[in-house]
């Protein structure tokens, strides 16, 4: 039976360090390595320092794909993600090259490793337009009584994907937490899981907000809204930007906006947490400190002759 291609994926939390090890490990294969982005903010144009999107410099060093795909009034389905993530990963295995798929939104990691399908119901308009009345808080709320499990993995503030869960659960009374399929991985899957002290962790989100505000997050904001990008988009529910923009309007002061970033930041940290389990088998964790290029690199080198 012939061997499955490799695919190297790099996962943890927010801020953890995954951007900076997955282009110093790309490098490291001889300029082989190519990196799939897997984290849904950086799909979207114009939305890069709220984002802590990848530099120019850092882009230019190794190729990337799946960042600044679509327009922040677009919508990228999971089943679209899955689909592009996979055509581009038979791409990299075609030329020679080693694919590694890198990102914290659990959902877009699983539905490329474990084939999932997403649940086959035909989007319900007039429930979806009744839904889309709701308050946000309702809206979870709801999903949190009808399926706890969904409710925890998807974020709060994902109106888009709310609404979507609690359509195919009123659709088909089924959970939907239940109802993706799964097949086995056509790769050979080698995770890397990064993690860093709690307490080290959220000073380095702290630093990242500042260095956003410093770096013209504000600026930023403005110009999204005065292309009259609405601030009901899905896309704009991105955390930072919802707070931004009430900078923008005068409702609160930039240091208000910090703690909120601060707060929700750390919630959306735990919620990470549940898709990744440190106790899972087939993930390798490794504490980032100076040697951590060395050991993934090792690690890699182990399990593959590339």
């Amino acid at each position: 039976m012939p061997s499955k291609p490799p695919l190297i994926l790099i996962i943890g939390p927010t801020a953890v360090g995954k951007t900076d090890l997955a282009i110093q490990l790309a490098e490291k294969f001889t300029q082989r390595g190519e990196i799939i982005s897997a984290d849904s903010r950086l799909f979207y144009r114009g939305m890069d320092i709220g984002t802590a999107k990848p530099s120019r410099e850092e882009l230019a060093r190794v190729p990337h794909y799946l960042i600044d795909i679509v327009n922040p009034d677009e919508t990228l389905s999971l089943a679209v993600f899955q689909k592009k993530a996979k055509e581009i990963i038979a791409d990299i295995h075609a030329r020679g090259k080693l694919p590694f798929l890198v990102g914290g939104t659990g959902q877009y990691i699983r539905a490329v490793t474990e084939g999932w399908t997403p649940p086959e119901v035909t989007a319900d308009e007039k429930l979806r337009g009744e839904l889309e009345k709701k308050d946000l808080t309702w809206l979870h709320a709801k999903l949190q009584i009808l399926d706890p499990v969904a409710a925890e993995k998807i974020d709060a503030r994902n109106v888009r994907r709310t609404i979507r869960a609690l359509e195919v659960i009123l659709t088909t009374g089924k959970k939907f937490s239940e109802q993706r399929g799964q097949v086995e991985s056509p790769y050979q899957l080698i995770t890397i899981g990064l993690t860093r002290p709690r307490p080290e962790l959220y000073e380095r989100v702290d630093q990242r907000i500042d260095a956003m505000f410093a770096n013209g997050f504000v600026d930023e904001v403005k110009s999204l809204l005065e292309r009259e990008y609405s601030p009901t988009l899905p896309s704009m529910s991105a955390i930072g930007y919802r707070e931004c923009i009430n900078v923008v309007n005068g409702l609160l002061t930039e240091e208000q906006a910090k703690a909120e970033m601060r707060r929700v930041t750390r919630i959306f940290v735990r919620r990470q947490a549940n898709w990744f389990k440190e106790a899972d088998p087939n993930i390798r964790w490794f504490k980032v400190k100076a040697e951590v290029l060395e050991e993934t690199e090792k690690y890699i080198r182990q399990l593959i002759d590339f």
